[in-house]
Formats: C-alpha cells, sequence, structure tokens
C-alpha cells in the first residue's frame, strides 16, 4: 500500500521523525499492511505501518525500500542487543530495558530483560497482528532467553492485557539485581512487574551515598523501591507512602529480599496530601524527600494533575523538610516539557519562599536508548534540588 502525506508532514518524516500523526495524512485507513509515504511528487518517504495506539496511529520503521520480514526485525534486534553490550557484563544489574521502540528504530513495542526472562510491552494493535513474526526474529537474536512475557497496552479488548507467550514460565516473584540491590518483581500481574527500570540510576545514586545518615520520605512509593535503594545506602530511617493497599506488602517484601527488617521501615498506606498534613501535625521532619507520582490519579477527595498540581507537592513538602534538605522531583510524564516542568518546580520554590540550588538533573538511561530525530523520546525528567 502506497500513501501520499501531507506537505506539512513531508520535511520532519525525510529527517527521521518516526510518529505518525492523523494530521499527517490525507486518508487513514484501516490496515495491518506495511505501507509505503510519499510527498506530494509520489517521490518515496519511507516505509511504516498504521494502527489503534495511544499516541499518533503509526510509525515510520525504514527510510530505504527495504523489505519488511523477519529478517528486517531480527537485525533491528541484534543491532539493539550490541548497542547494551556493557549492561549484559555487569554482574550488579540483571533487569534493563533491551529494545526501546522507536530509539530502537521499531516505534510501537519495548522489551525489558528481568534476568533470563523477556518482556514484551505492545503499543501498537497493528504491529502486535505481526506478533509472531516479531518474536521469531526476536529468539533468533536472543537464543539465550528462557521466557516471554508480554503487556498489552493499547486499547484492545478482545486479547488479555499480561500473559505469558513462550517458553518457561519464570518464578513468583522472581529476584533480580539492580546496582547490586535484590528486588521482587512479577512478570504476569497486570501490567506493572513491581519495578520502573526507568528509575534505575535515581536508585542508584540513593544506593551508593547520597542517603547516606538520612531521614528519606518516599512518597507515591508504589513497592519501595527507591526506599530500599535509600535503606541499603546508608539512609538511618525511610518513610514510604501510597494509596494502594498492596503497597505494604509490596514494600515489606521488598526490604526482606535484602536481609532488612521490614519492621524497621515504615510504610504507610494513605493518600500523600493526607500524609502530609499527618507529618506536620507531628513535627516529623526528613532530610530527602521522592517526589515520583502517576501523571495522573484520582482518589474519593481530588484529582491530580502532574500539569496543574506538581506544584502543591513542592509546597507541601517544605514544612517537613530539614534545613538544607533534597526534594528529588521527578515524572515520566512524556506530554509535559522539561522546561515547564521544572519552571513549575522552582515557580512553587520562589511562591514559598525557599531559596533552592539544583544540584542534579537526569533523563532516561542509556539502556533506553533514544532517536535523535524524536526528542519527546526521552521523556523521564528528574531534578534534584538542595533547599534551605
Amino acid at each position: 500500500m502506497v500513501l501520499k502525506v501531507k506537505k506539512s508532514a513531508e520535511k520532519k518524516f525525510r529527517k527521521g521523525y518516526p510518529l505518525i500523526q492523523e494530521e499527517d495524512l490525507f486518508d487513514f485507513p484501516k490496515t495491518r499492511q506495511w505501507v509505503e509515504f510519499c510527498d506530494h511528487t509520489g517521490a518515496y518517504l519511507a516505509t511504516g505501518y498504521l494502527g489503534s495506539q495511544n499516541k499518533g496511529v503509526g510509525w515510520l520503521i525504514s527510510w530505504s525500500k527495504e523489505v519488511i520480514d523477519e529478517s528486517f526485525f531480527t537485525n533491528r534486534f541484534q543491532i539493539a542487543k550490541a548497542r547494551r553490550k556493557s549492561y549484559y557484563h555487569d554482574k550488579t544489574t540483571t533487569a534493563f530495558r533491551i529494545f526501546n521502540g522507536e530509539g530502537d528504530g521499531l516505534g510501537g513495542v519495548t522489551v525489558d530483560l528481568y534476568g533470563e526472562y523477556a518482556l514484551f510491552s505492545w503499543y501498537n494493535e497493528t504491529l502486535y497482528s505481526h506478533r509472531e513474526m516479531l518474536l521469531a526474529a526476536f529468539i533468533k537474536a536472543y537464543p539465550e532467553i528462557l521466557g516471554i512475557y508480554e503487556k498489552v497496552r493499547f486499547p484492545a479488548s478482545n486479547v488479555p492485557e499480561s500473559q505469558h507467550v513462550q517458553g518457561q514460565e519464570a518464578p513468583e516473584p522472581l529476584f533480580i539485581k539492580e546496582n547490586g540491590i535484590h528486588y521482587a518483581v512479577y512478570l504476569n500481574e497486570g501490567l506493572m512487574t513491581g519495578i520502573f527500570l526507568d528509575q534505575k540510576e535515581v536508585r542508584g545514586r540513593l544506593a551508593t551515598g547520597l542517603a547516606q545518615g538520612k531521614r528519606v520520605l518516599n512518597m507515591f512509593s508504589y513497592t519501595g523501591a527507591f526506599s530500599v535503594a535509600a535503606a541499603m545506602g546508608g539512609a538511618v530511617a525511610t518513610t514510604s507512602v501510597d494509596l494502594a493497599k498492596r503497597s505494604l506488602a509490596k514494600t515489606q517484601e521488598q526490604f526482606a529480599a535484602n536481609g532488612i527488617d521490614p519492621e524497621s521501615q515504615k510504610v504507610h498506606v494513605m493518600d500523600v496530601f493526607s500524609y502530609f498534613a499527618y507529618a506536620k501535625k507531628k513535627g516529623l521532619l526528613f532530610d530527602v524527600i521522592v517526589l515520583d507520582p502517576p501523571s495522573f490519579a484520582r482518589n474519593k477527595k481530588q484529582v491530580f494533575s502532574v500539569h496543574k498540581n506538581y506544584g502543591e507537592l513542592i509546597k507541601d513538602s517544605l514544612p517537613i523538610l530539614a534545613p538544607g534538605g533534597m526534594i528529588i522531583a521527578s515524572t515520566n510524564a512524556a506530554n509535559l516539557s522539561r522546561e515547564r516542568f521544572k519552571k513549575n518546580i522552582e515557580t512553587a520554590f520562589k511562591e514559598s519562599g525557599a531559596k533552592f540550588t539544583l544540584l542534579e538533573e537526569h533523563h532516561l538511561p542509556e539502556d533506553f536508548g533514544l532517536s535523535a530525530a524524536f526528542p519527546e523520546g526521552d521523556y523521564l525528567k528528574v531534578y534534584f534540588y538542595q533547599v534551605d
């Protein structure tokens, strides 16, 4: 199939921009074929595919008239594997991203390694329809993989959101290592596994001295991975707060996996804004506060949006932050620019009369390979601020 694109899209496609938007096209046919896109003169631009996904309507995957077959995908997987050679030689970390969608030349799918098991995340219905070919190509590039799981992250009602696909099934929990620390993960328990691999470098900073002798508060703590890293890095106390009831048992499991008595660390199952009020009333102080909320959340009392409400988190943190303490401000909201996020944080500091110094800035780690033509792929934004 050949489709002509609008003139407004020609320039960005020629430069290698991979994401296709509906407004780039004159027609948006429902097809699972590979599509050749051409300019207004009929000249070839790139090859890609269209299909249901959460952002855009498809991806460009080749800028030459090559055949899109199993060998094409095997080659992409092999190149991605070679790029991550250093990770395979690092015995202290056994879980990382081995294929990062458009960053590795194939938007619509990512693959994470958990020990000896691979986890595919599918973001596009059309690419998912070719999964048997992609899985066969993957096995050729990674014959050492013991088993494969998948998560379906595009809107779908006829396929499971999570399932074991082939090979051996992983134990539950499966214990992986990151920066020498053990974490319990579950590869077939909903869309999440128990750890967000894109935060490995931030956890690494906590594990290697940043939290030494500090009292650490971890808000929106999920399974407490930041807290565990801090405790292993010498924190004198950690407090984890998350509204989800599962967070208590999950966080205690992570501490126990590292020989830390779970009862020695505090875990609160409650709304974070309620905890701010509680901590302020009790006169609690923390030396490090980690703020890594979901992009959007809702409870019985309020709706939280990173775009609108992150500044409130900063302002509520300041009364319980010890003098000279640190706030680690983080978001994975892809539709919030780095500049806007930083401005929201610093505006909240200024409005509160706080003096602050930006100490560190973190992006996605290197295993989350990026495309220079697609800067918005670098969605992770983390800032370390010292506050007086």
